[in-house]
């Protein structure tokens, strides 16, 4: 059967570069084969949630061509985890328990100090029905525990091969707090399974929850996924990134003009055997995607390296792709003039520069007029082409007898403004005679 996978942020914050691997990684592996992609929204934090961050999450994945499947809350489906809850409970497999925080810190604190690891006693399954009674009478109300099986819990991971955890080290997970709210361990479970979801790509920061969601899967007759964690993003100094942060958030990677595949190529290519580099398309992107060659170390990268990856991107797109989004900046000269300038930018809107630079006006300071009119007077007349930059220096080196820089440099500086830039000879003839001629004698 085609794979399922899903994307399932927390609306709590712009995601970004890391979170978009995530993503990435699910997308390539469920649609280059024909399977479906679902965008779950995980708000069932309802004091973080906010509807502009799942606006903006939405508007991310399109911006980078991961158009869903299905799209949907977990907000909106509290019915159903309220009856899957119910029969957690009738099986046994949800017991309540009474401890306050404060309490379960000082017996943490205790068994530390007793060398013992500081994994929950299940106190509260030896609770008679009056002692909760008691409790409940005290206002106290109960936070739902899943009752582990305590054994060792064994899955082949996509990324990391043979994975087990032995759940006799691990505290029974709180599934439903005091107030009645659900926690993620739970719900995606719940939804996984009503969804279908066959594969579940996420970072390695979520291993130690697989075995217990393993459980879960089974206590509620569920097909397990096939799980995969790839190893995390970083800064070069190590740090993680956060939504709280905002750092390298897609939504300010878009603000600032970089192109969407620059951004998928660098978020999905660090940290695998593959070269990190610009791939044109996702569906090209896919075909690279190997979750076994995912490393195990964390994947730091240099957010530097999305200017290269962006410049490299727009130096090989050709004209076709880019023609409206040229328009929509302002910038003429059709495909000669992006043949001309693409090498010479890194992102997108500076072409608006250089079409500023050919239709003017510009601004000079080359003090050494009388060679600026000795080269108007030898300029070859029309109609200009790609061979007319040689055929004017070759005239204006016989004429003044300047050479190297000291004939090129003037004359790049009058014509354009600037010491650097795209090569003359194909800037000139879209300059044209007249603006040439304008810019040479406005110094004299």
């Amino acid at each position: 059967m085609p794979p399922v996978v899903r994307f399932a942020p927390s609306p709590t914050g712009y995601i970004h570069i890391g979170n978009i691997r995530t993503a990435l990684l699910n997308w390539c592996v469920g649609k280059r084969v024909g399977g479906q992609f679902i965008l779950r929204y995980d708000d069932t934090d309802t004091a973080r949630s906010r509807q502009e961050y799942a606006d903006a999450i939405r508007q991310d994945l399109i911006w980078l061509g991961m158009v869903p499947d299905l799209e949907l809350r977990q907000s909106d489906r509290l019915s159903l985890y309220d009856t899957t809850t119910a029969r957690l409970r009738a099986a046994g497999r949800l017991y309540p328990c009474y401890e306050t925080e404060e309490e379960l810190d000082r017996r943490r604190a205790l068994q530390k100090a007793r060398g013992l690891p500081p994994v929950y006693d299940r106190a509260a399954l030896k609770l008679t029905d009056m002692q909760k009674a008691a409790l409940e009478a005290e206002g106290r109300r109960p936070h739902w525990r899943f009752l582990l099986n305590h054994r060792r819990v064994e899955w082949e991971d996509g990324v990391r091969g043979p994975a087990h955890i032995d759940t006799s080290s691990l505290s029974d997970p709180v599934l439903v707090r005091a107030d009645g709210s659900y926690l993620y361990t739970l719900t995606s479970v719940i939804d996984d399974i009503d969804l279908g979801v066959t594969h579940i790509i996420r970072g390695e920061d979520h291993v130690t929850n697989t075995a217990v969601q393993i459980e879960i899967f089974e206590a509620l007759g569920g097909r397990v996924p096939v799980f995969a964690h790839h190893n995390l993003l970083t800064t070069l100094s190590g740090e993680g990134l956060s939504k709280r942060t905002g750092a390298l958030s897609i939504r300010s990677l878009r603000e600032d003009g970089f192109e969407p595949m620059a951004v998928s190529s660098l978020a999905l290519l660090t940290g695998t055997s593959e070269a990190v580099r610009p791939v044109a398309s996702l569906e090209e992107l896919a075909k690279l995607v190997d979750l076994s060659r995912i490393s195990r170390a964390p994947a730091r990268f240099d957010p530097a390296e999305i200017q290269v990856l962006n410049a490299r991107l727009l130096h090989e797109t050709p004209y076709a792709e880019v023609a409206d989004r040229l328009v929509a900046l302002g910038v003429g000269g059709g495909e000669t003039f992006w043949q001309v300038v693409r090498s010479n930018i890194v992102k997108l809107a500076e072409t608006k520069n250089w079409w500023d630079v050919v239709t003017g006006p510009v601004a000079s300071d080359v003090e050494d007029t009388a060679f600026l009119s000795r080269a108007a007077a030898v300029l070859p007349p029309g109609p200009w082409d790609e061979t007319t930059w040689s055929i004017w220096t070759d005239a204006v080196k016989a004429e003044t007898g300047a050479k190297g820089k000291a004939l090129f440099m003037p004359l790049r500086q009058a014509l354009t403004g600037l010491d650097h830039g795209p090569e003359l000879k194909g800037l000139l003839p879209l300059i044209g005679r007249e603006r040439v001629l304008e810019r040479l004698k406005r110094e004299f």
